[in-house]
Formats: C-alpha cells, sequence, structure tokens
C-alpha cells in the first residue's frame, strides 16, 4: 500500500508549530487529543512527537525505529480489537460493535495502561501511551481511562480520533485538543503529483483527477489508497458507473457484476467516487444520502448484491 510519507510536520503549519513549542519547552499535558479527517496524518505526526520527546532523554538511540516496530519499553500502543476477538466478552459489547462497525477498545486493554505506568520508566522521564481509534472505546473502556486520566502518574496520553464527537466530554475536558485540518485539493494535487512519480504509478485513464482528489475528502493517504484500489476494478464497472443507471435490467446486472467480482473495501471505495461524481452531475443530495448508507451497508457486510440493487433502484426513481 502506497503511504503519504512527507514529514506531516510540515504539512500541518500550526499542529507544527504547537508540537514544537510544547517540546521545546517541555511543557507537557497529560493527555493530548489529535483530531481530524482520517488520512490526514494524525499517527504519524504523534509517532514524531513521541520520537522527539524520547530523544530528550536518549538522543543516541534510533528511538523512532523502536517505536515503530513497538520494541521501546516506555512506549505502549493500544489499538481496536477485531469482532472475531471480542466474541468471547459480553453480548452488549458485541452489540455495539456491530453497530459501529467491526472493531472495538475493550476494558482490559485500558486496565492494561494501568499496569504500564506503574512500573518506572526505563529509557526516558515519561511513558507514553498512544490509543488510536479512541472513539472505538466502549462505555466500560472509556470509564476507566477517565479514571486513569484524572489519577497523577509519569505518564503522557495521546488520543488519536476522526469522530471526536464519539469520545466522553470529561475525557475530551481533561486533554489538550491539536486539530488536524483536512487537505485543501491543492495540497492534494500537490501530493499527488510527487507521489505519481516517485512511485511511478498510472492511473486508469477511465479514471478523473479531479473526481479522486474530490472524493478523498481532504485525505492524501485516503486519495492514495483510492487510486491502488480503483485501478484494480475493471473498466467495465467504471463505465456502467459513470452516471446514474436508470433501467432496471441494468441495474440487476451492474449489481451483481460489482458484487461478484469486487471485495468489499473495493466496493465502499467504488462509491466515495461515484458519490463525488453524481452529485457533479445531479446535484442532488437524496442521491448523496443514499449512497452514504449503501457505505453504511457494505461496511457491514449486509448482502452486497441486494444493498447494491435496491439503493440503484431508489436513486432511478429520484427526479435527476
Amino acid at each position: 500500500m502506497i503511504e503519504v510519507k512527507k514529514n506531516n510536520f510540515c504539512l500541518h503549519e500550526e499542529v507544527n508549530t504547537c508540537l514544537n513549542t510544547i517540546i521545546k519547552n517541555k511543557s507537557f499535558a497529560n493527555g493530548y487529543i489529535f483530531y481530524g479527517a482520517e488520512g490526514v496524518g494524525k499517527k504519524q505526526t504523534a509517532i514524531q512527537f513521541i520520537t522527539e520527546i524520547f530523544k530528550q532523554s536518549s538522543p543516541n538511540e534510533n528511538v523512532e525505529e523502536r517505536i515503530t516496530n513497538n520494541n521501546h519499553p516506555d512506549f505502549l500502543i493500544i489499538k481496536p480489537d477485531s469482532l472475531l476477538a471480542t466474541k468471547s466478552s459480553g453480548s452488549s459489547d458485541l452489540e455495539k460493535t456491530i453497530k459501529s462497525g467491526s472493531e472495538i477498545i475493550k476494558i482490559a486493554q485500558i486496565r492494561n495502561i494501568k499496569t504500564f505506568l506503574s512500573q518506572k520508566s526505563i529509557n526516558s522521564e515519561k511513558k507514553i501511551v498512544l490509543i488510536v481509534d479512541a472513539h472505538l472505546l466502549n462505555e466500560a473502556a472509556s470509564n476507566c481511562l477517565l479514571k486513569t486520566l484524572e489519577e497523577p502518574s509519569n505518564g503522557i496520553f495521546i488520543l488519536l480520533t476522526s469522530k471526536l464527537s464519539l469520545l466522553l466530554k470529561t475525557i475530551i475536558s481533561r486533554c489538550q485538543l491539536v486539530r488536524f485540518r483536512s487537505f485543501s485539493s491543492k495540497q492534494i494535487k500537490f501530493i499527488l503529483e510527487d507521489y505519481l512519480d516517485t512511485y511511478k504509478v498510472n492511473i486508469n485513464k477511465k479514471l478523473k483527477l479531479e473526481d479522486l482528489i474530490n472524493s478523498a475528502n481532504g485525505s492524501p493517504n485516503q486519495l492514495l489508497k483510492n487510486i491502488e484500489i480503483l485501478n484494480s476494478v475493471s473498466d467495465e464497472i467504471i463505465t456502467k458507473l459513470d452516471s446514474p443507471i436508470k433501467n432496471s435490467q441494468e441495474i440487476l446486472e451492474s449489481s451483481k457484476l460489482i458484487s461478484e467480482k469486487l471485495e468489499i473495501y473495493q466496493q465502499i471505495s467504488l462509491v466515495n467516487l461515484i458519490q463525488t461524481i453524481w452529485w457533479k452531475k445531479t446535484k442532488n443530495i437524496n442521491l448523496v444520502k443514499k449512497l452514504e448508507n449503501l457505505k453504511y451497508l457494505l461496511r457491514n457486510n449486509i448482502q452486497p448484491k441486494v444493498a447494491w440493487e435496491i439503493t440503484f433502484l431508489k436513486i432511478s426513481m429520484e427526479d435527476i
């Protein structure tokens, strides 16, 4: 998978200024929340921030590599567990997991933080905990984290989220907020041109650069992922979806073709693309909403073929 590897401290000037000041003055808060759209460099910037903090205590060590490989003794990363790993938990957690997607952060993982922080730092003055997709904390885990944030410790918390509104307000109030703005179309185009040249990546001729940029919602990583995914989609499918389909037979044929030929992640990227293309052509907000609901159904693996058929049929009845 292609990744944006440019220094995000440079791409996010406001964030750069804020974090550099914190590092320079050693004015560390107990907790930080890095929030913004998916794929705008929150995790990469967090790793850089953590690296600079640790370098203050161990300037000669290969800190970044140890953090990236998750083998630094004073660093702990918490990621959501998959649905499969959650099946042994209570039915309430499982129900929430199904509604929100396929992953969740459980209380056992947060309790592990307490054990980690109770141990003395080895190579640095502070221990650092990075929580990825913090909005996937379940209720019990959220309350446990809140208590941990309230207690004095030798730890720094960095929470990453694309959905700030799903975090407990009491957790938000105890952390310093660091906002990551979405990239402008001009910035994304610059990044794209650089990476197309660096990686010698070709874009399918059926895909328009402007549509790809708009479908990325200000996220360079999402744009590059979409290109890689959509390059694997056949010209036949892309051509069929150039405009909303009105004919019932074509709807059935296209739905069958898409659900049989494409994996779910490919289908979701395809929806993002046609959402952009069809909005540009129709300016119909109801159409966009129906496609948004289609993505929800696909993420939850609810009979993809039927989901496409119903969505296309509803869209065909719109006054476009």
